[in-house]
């Protein structure tokens, strides 16, 4: 599992600060992956309702008035640059299950994903 949010800061616009457990800090613009996809981001597209952006402690993630939140994985590799490290099962259940036909642990190894 890697580090989650434990503090947020509204920089203005879609720009957000993001502090995490491991002491990681750094700034994320939120700006295309909310203006103009509709559904539960629209109210997003509203700074000031963007603006009251909240940690959920439970979650270790933000979260939004609206309750929209966003994978705390993803948070922090979009701050790092580093990729998600996702383990072959998972996803092979996901993305390859038909492909695969079973599941056979020697083939289980680990696979990079970048995030965003």
């Amino acid at each position: 599992m890697l580090p989650r949010v434990i503090q947020v800061r509204h920089l203005g616009e879609y720009r957000l600060e993001l502090c995490f457990t491991d002491g990681t800090k750094g700034e994320i613009d939120f700006k295309e992956r909310v203006v103009g996809r509709g559904g539960v981001f629209s109210p997003l597209e509203n700074i000031t309702f963007f603006g009251q952006v909240k940690v959920d402690p439970e979650a270790g993630t933000i979260v939004f008035p609206n309750e929209v939140d966003f994978c705390p994985d993803v948070l922090y590799s979009l701050v790092t640059g580093k990729p998600i490290r996702v383990l072959a099962p998972a996803y092979n259940a996901i993305f390859r299950r038909a492909s695969l036909g079973r599941h056979d642990p020697t083939q289980w190894r680990q696979v990079e994903r970048g995030g965003g």
